[in-house]
């Protein structure tokens, strides 16, 4: 099956929210789902990195894939976190979250085994033949440990039509403007890391996929709209203002940062899944310091 593009803009990677004693918060992961869609996000990304996928059960996850698909009710485009480092498991999660009605599968590189190109090449091929779900491939090699180039990206965009964008998160400017030079047409791309937002997108990107946007959404889809418009002063100014946060992000490891402002903000508990633990005091302050100037667009 031939597939659109999935969405223009911003799509926030959903954190999971936890109660205190840290089984899911299915009231919290509601009213964010709201005030994402609220905010002005183009479409969510839900058991991605930011969701802690790694820690969430096979019965969690159907949860969870079922409540963010009925919250939003056909609003937005949802986009399920179905790749793992295991080709059968993948294949099972991207089945169930298309038959639950997902929009779209984010599919990350495999982490851990590391399977060079010809192994990823087919494990995405395996998924497609599986479910014609739309599939964006996540080369986020900073988590997996394997970074798949330009040119794998580019022969599974050509050769599997249900390959319909990435999320590039490798941080190389390079390989993502080699991608946009060689993409075939309709095929997204989209920066994974929020402070590359604004450059991908003014090089031809098609937007972001969040950590940010779960506590600002408002500002932040702003300037990716402004930036797809080509309006350039504005999304410079707004990228610029919104930069101090967008690293707060990673002054801890990702989710803890965003879920201390999502519960300095009253939304949810700070809780994560160890191996992950909360920040410390003194680094929680300087994340809420950095947050500070631009909560109130939020």
């Amino acid at each position: 099956m031939e597939a659109d593009m999935l969405f223009r803009g911003t799509a926030p990677a959903l954190v999971t929210p936890f109660t205190i004693d840290g089984n899911l918060d299915l009231a919290a992961f509601s009213r964010l789902i709201d005030d994402q869609i609220a905010g002005g996000v183009e479409a969510l990304v839900v058991l991605g990195t930011t969701g802690e996928n790694p820690t969430i059960t096979h019965e969690e996850r159907r949860t969870l894939v079922d409540v963010a698909i009925e919250q939003a009710n056909g609003r937005v485009p949802v986009v399920i976190g179905t790749g793992t480092n295991d080709t059968a498991q993948s294949i099972t999660f991207s089945k169930e979250a298309a038959e639950a009605g997902a929009d779209g599968l984010l599919v990350v590189g495999p982490y851990y085994n590391k399977p060079g190109h010809h192994g990823f090449v087919a494990h995405v091929k395996a998924i497609a033949e599986a479910t014609d779900c739309p599939q964006i491939l996540y080369n986020v090699p900073g988590r997996t440990g394997y970074d798949f180039p330009a040119a794998t990206t580019l022969q599974l965009a050509e050769e599997v039509p249900s390959v319909v964008g990435v999320k590039e998160a490798s941080g190389n400017l390079a390989q993502i403007t080699d991608i946009l030079a060689g993409r075939p047409e309709g095929f997204a791309v989209y920066a994974g890391d929020d402070e590359m937002a604004f450059p991908v997108t003014m090089l031809g990107g098609d937007g972001v996929i969040s950590v940010i946007s779960n506590a600002t959404p408002r500002p932040f889809s702003a300037m990716i709209r402004q930036a797809l418009a080509g309006s350039v002063a504005q999304a410079r100014a707004g990228h610029l203002g919104l930069l101090d946060a967008m690293r707060a992000c990673f002054y801890a490891t990702n989710p803890t940062p965003v879920k201390a402002v999502l519960h300095s903000l009253g939304r949810m508990e700070p809780t994560v899944r160890l191996p992950l633990v909360e920040p410390s005091a003194d680094v929680r302050k300087r994340i809420l310091r950095a947050f500070e100037p631009v909560l109130d667009e939020a």
